[in-house]
């Protein structure tokens, strides 16, 4: 669905924002591009939805040089979420919406409102101006937006960003639903959290250079100490003690009355990413 070889960018001669990436993503995969402010995610992205042209390399989406195309057709079956909301304030939800789906085939379309249902979207808004919804409510719509032409490939910029936890496990329920589809997601967040449950793959992207990429489960586990937290009660009192994974295939290795929890020492994802880049997502 995706190819990128060596790609580069440069904002100026002495600012060179990407220096030579190399990955690809595959039809039906959800794949996470994850990296810190400044690192060239933004940039990456821009050119992969053909925002930002100039770029060296290879890029290819359906098979298509992106360098080479400039039709309609091509560029209708993207789908976008933005960051920041992309919106005229002074239209309804409903309003918005429609607007944006009449440059779109009939046929490829989706119902509007069926769309607003399915986003839990407050139906006392649905006519209200988007001057007056919330951060999430806005979010929402900006989802809709993304999903009304019925995309073959979707780009998300931050999905939950804005959200309440519901309604994070919400966004994360449809983008598992448009993947079941068939759709291709590509998503760039600062939130480990989505990139651990919903994605395939993730790459992390550091000074403009591919660091990692991999599963987050295959990242976790080759870099886990192999050691296991085990909380215990023995003679009324509760205990903790570390032993490493191994010693537990044969049973519990030590005397005790009832086993309260067991813990791998797994690294996180987050951790995977400042190992890789030695800095946070913030």
């Amino acid at each position: 669905m995706i190819e990128v070889k060596n790609l580069t960018f440069s904002y100026s001669k002495d600012k060179q924002a990407l220096h030579g990436l190399n990955f690809t993503v595959e039809d039906g995969e959800i794949f996470g591009f994850l990296g810190p402010n400044g690192s060239g995610k933004s940039t990456t992205q821009k050119i992969l939805t053909g925002i930002l042209k100039g770029h060296g390399g290879k890029v290819s989406l359906f098979g298509q040089d992106i360098s080479a195309a400039h039709g309609q057709e091509f560029f209708q079956k993207i789908g976008v979420l933005f960051e920041f909301p992309y919106l005229y304030a002074n239209l309804s939800a409903v309003d918005n919406l429609n607007y944006f789906a009449s440059f779109y085939p009939r046929e490829q379309r989706r119902d509007v409102g069926e769309l607003l249902d399915a986003l839990e979207f407050k139906p006392d808004f649905l006519k209200k101006p988007v001057s007056s919804y919330s951060k999430g409510m806005r979010q929402r719509v900006s989802m809709a937006r993304a999903l009304v032409s019925n995309p073959r490939l979707l780009f998300l910029d931050e999905p939950t960003s804005g959200l309440d936890p519901s309604g994070a496990v919400l966004f994360r329920r449809i983008i598992e639903q448009e993947r079941k589809k068939g759709t291709t997601v590509f998503v760039t967040t600062h939130n480990m959290v989505d990139a651990d449950l919903l994605c395939d793959r993730v790459a992390f992207i550091s000074n403009g250079n591919l660091v990692a990429l991999d599963t987050p489960k295959r990242l976790k586990e080759k870099n886990s100490n192999h050691r296991v937290v085990i909380d215990y009660l023995y003679q009324g009192q509760r205990e903790t003690k570390t032993i490493e994974a191994p010693e537990l295939e044969k049973g519990i290795p030590f005397a005790h009355d009832e086993i309260i929890s067991i813990h791998s020492q797994e690294p996180t994802l987050e951790d995977m990413f400042i190992q890789y880049t030695g800095r946070g997502l913030s």
